[in-house]
């Protein structure tokens, strides 16, 4: 199982890099429909130049967690020279260019230190702090997060977005694309018809009904839920089955962001004074 998982994660990325229309490559949620113009602001594109070129294509979504500051999936690093990415937040439609969109470079990248580029060892986290501030422009927004060491209970409702793969053909639309999720407790989501000891209390389980799920080009995008009267980011994109990615029994793994709150807290702060020193 383990060695599905990691499968899933290197054919993932793969399969990311190929470029279109202002030089990005995207996808869909499976079974989702497209999301209205404008409602999801937090969400990011995280884009790689693999070629040094300037030619940027997507790779994985993303969660804006403060101006300076995106979260993403460690394993969507696929290099730590900040140079080779950029993100686009205001993004919808990703043939075209809408005019809502910023281009912004990326400075740093902190990965999670216990990130060892196992997906079932967890630890699925990153930050990036950006060369310029996301600034407002009534198409982006700073995402809500949860409470340190929150959880969600079985069965609640929980959004996930995307440009990741339609299908395992690999069909894609053209706009973000948006489909409701169910969490799978942990109790549930641990059992070994399900996903066994690779679902751990530091991940949220969502979906499994063999219909809706991510895909390939959703990592390290947002799984938003409505708690305590505001949508927060309770989820970053992390994996889910090698082949159909929508499998019954195997829902889509999120890194639970309320057991990272600490650390992320530390690194945006730490980021913030090294470039006060620069």
């Amino acid at each position: 199982m383990i060695w599905l998982v990691t499968l899933l994660a290197c054919f993932g990325l793969i399969c990311a890099e190929e470029p279109f229309n202002h030089n990005v490559h995207n996808g869909r949620v499976i079974g989702g429909h497209d999301s209205k113009p404008n409602t999801w602001k937090w969400q990011v594109s995280l884009q790689h130049d693999s070629y040094n070129d300037n030619y940027f294509y997507h790779i994985c979504g993303g969660s804006i967690i403060d101006a300076f500051h995106v979260m993403t999936a460690a394993h969507c690093v696929l290099s730590m020279d900040p140079t080779e990415y950029r993100v686009v937040v205001g993004e919808y439609n990703l043939y075209e260019y809408d005019g809502s969109e910023q281009f912004i470079r990326v400075d740093r990248i902190v990965v999670h230190p216990g990130w060892n580029g196992d997906l079932a060892s967890g630890n699925d986290i990153a930050i990036l702090r950006l060369a310029d501030p996301v600034y407002d422009n009534g198409y982006v927004a700073i995402a809500n997060l949860p409470y340190p060491g929150e959880t969600l209970p079985h069965g609640f409702t929980c959004t996930i977005t995307g440009w990741g793969l339609i299908d395992f053909e690999g069909n894609v639309p053209t706009v973000l694309q948006e489909a409701p999720l169910d969490v799978v407790e942990h109790s549930v989501c641990s059992q070994g018809d399900w996903w066994g000891s690779v679902a751990l209390n530091t991940m949220v389980c969502a979906g499994g009904d063999g219909i809706i799920s991510g895909c390939q080009g959703d990592s390290g995008g947002p799984l938003s839920c409505y708690t305590n009267g505001a949508w927060r980011v309770h989820g970053v994109v992390s994996y889910g089955p090698a082949g159909m990615c929508n499998q019954y029994k195997k829902p889509t793994v999120f890194t639970r962001v309320s057991s990272f709150m600490d650390w992320m807290y530390s690194v945006s702060l730490l980021l913030h004074l090294v470039a006060l020193d620069n």
